[in-house]
């Protein structure tokens, strides 16, 4: 499976880009949960383990939240494997929008 890997910086608490990317996740569970039959998630402390199936595919992800960055890995099966620019991208918008620092 190709994977992608990426580092979307943040500054913010640990405990608080964790929040954001939880809020994030159950967000994607309820807007597209019916059609892609699954969204979940898992954390071990700051780990993140994510399983997204639907259409017979299952994409797997991993985010490792830092003091500075959050690190995320990306498995694609191989039938999405052509859309890995536009998955990296669209894993990098959502991402820096979740992160961004809170309004002065």
């Amino acid at each position: 499976m190709p994977n992608l890997t990426m580092s979307i910086p943040h500054q913010l608490t640990r405990e608080e880009a964790k929040r954001r990317i939880q809020e994030g996740l159950d967000h994607a569970r309820r807007q597209f949960g019916g059609a892609l039959g699954r969204v979940e998630g898992r954390w071990d402390r700051y780990a993140l383990d994510v399983e997204v199936g639907g259409v017979g595919q299952t994409v797997t992800a991993k985010a490792l939240v830092e003091e500075r960055t959050v690190e995320v890995s990306v498995a694609l099966p191989w039938m999405l494997a052509l859309l890995a620019g536009r998955v990296r991208g669209e894993v990098e918008r959502h991402a820096r929008r979740l992160l961004q620092p809170p309004a002065e």
